[in-house]
């Protein structure tokens, strides 16, 4: 088969692999129809993630009907077609059984690390992919979710859901900033409602962004370039500053944005992946009362996202701004990772 190989930092190919093989009981092998790209990916590519060696294939969101199963799998059968969490789940540790999938103790790639696709195991930029533990990975995807909905479920709505909304602590009523509108605050924008927020306020640095964060819910807008970026966040709260300011970006100066427009007694909930330091101001914040949270995704929500975008009361295809076949992976990646000058927010990759 042909995949999309980290070659270290800098380099990627897209070549002939050795196709995967059932290794464990509880294994399948999957076919992928479509793929896409995350910002992680870019961020292994810069040598961010040292855990990700050469010769590993990317990926960790994916499509496709299962080929192979292994001898304990009893409720998925060769021909279903499903989606691919990007999170592995054992389903019989203690955290599986809490609902604390990101640090299954399964010990399929690293026990205690529920990210495994394209970082501890080979993932799913590839034609076809082993998946462990699948009766706990993979959901069964009903013919009337289209690839390029389903794909947008490995990873970015339930990341935006339950580490932004969900952990943010978002009720009915709520003044909400999403900081960043790349696909993960365009996924937390889009399931902010849900948990009924009166007002989003969309704040970005790129005016096409902002315009595109009001297809997904956004009621108002801010350009973070302007001077007074934070008093017309300010001016849309009557001055208290906003209940739930989420970082959807993943730079110190994001974060620190955050932390200055949340009232007293709020949340700043962390989405963005960091790679550097950030100065955090414990002694100008700690008399705020306010709550700051992060985390990795559980994707313990997917099946009642898959419900919302089955009644297309998710957005979840706007998200796809450009498409590409197997053989154009290089071009994709080229696409997203310009994406400033491109308008890329997620690509797709299908057969």
């Amino acid at each position: 088969m042909k995949a999309l190989v980290y070659d270290g930092p800098g380099k990627k190919s897209w070549i002939e692999v050795p196709d995967p093989v059932i290794k464990n009981p509880s294994d399948v092998i999957v076919r992928l129809d479509a793929t896409t790209i995350c910002g992680t990916d870019l961020h292994i590519l810069k040598g961010d993630v040292p855990a990700v060696t050469p010769g590993r294939i990317l990926g960790h969101e994916g499509v496709g009907k299962i080929t192979a199963i292994g001898s304990s799998v009893v409720n998925l059968k060769v021909g279903d077609r499903v989606l691919i969490s990007c999170i592995k789940s054992c389903g019989s540790c203690s955290n599986c059984k809490i609902g604390l999938y990101s640090h299954c103790l399964g010990d399929e790639g690293v026990s205690g690390i529920g990210w495994i696709f394209g970082h501890l195991i080979d993932g799913t930029q590839a034609e076809f992919v082993r998946v462990p533990y699948a009766e706990n990975s993979l959901y069964k995807l009903p013919d009337s979710v289209s690839d390029e909905e389903a794909v947008m479920l490995s990873d970015i709505f339930p990341t935006g859901f339950e580490i932004g909304v969900q952990y943010g602590g978002i009720k009915p009523g709520d003044v909400v900033a999403v900081i960043g509108s790349g696909p993960i605050g365009l996924a937390v924008i889009a399931t902010a409602g849900l948990y009924g927020a009166a007002r989003i306020i969309a704040v970005d640095l790129d005016a096409n962004r902002l315009e595109m964060a009001k297809e997904f819910g956004a009621t108002h807008s801010v350009i973070s370039s302007a001077p007074d970026w934070k008093a017309q966040v300010m001016a849309l709260t009557d001055g208290a500053g906003v209940d739930v300011a989420i970082e959807a970006v993943g730079l110190p100066e994001t974060f620190t944005m955050a932390t200055e427009i949340v009232r007293p007694g709020g949340h700043v909930a962390n989405v963005g992946v960091h790679g550097k330091e950030i100065v955090l101001h414990v002694e100008k914040l700690w008399i705020q009362n306010i709550f700051i949270s992060m985390g990795l995704v559980n994707t313990s929500s997917t099946p009642m996202l898959l419900k919302l975008v089955e009644s297309k009361k998710l957005p979840a295809a706007k998200m796809v701004t450009h498409r590409f076949n197997f053989d154009q992976f290089l071009e994709a990646y080229d696409t997203f990772g310009r994406a400033a000058q491109t308008k890329a927010l997620k690509v797709l990759i299908s057969r």
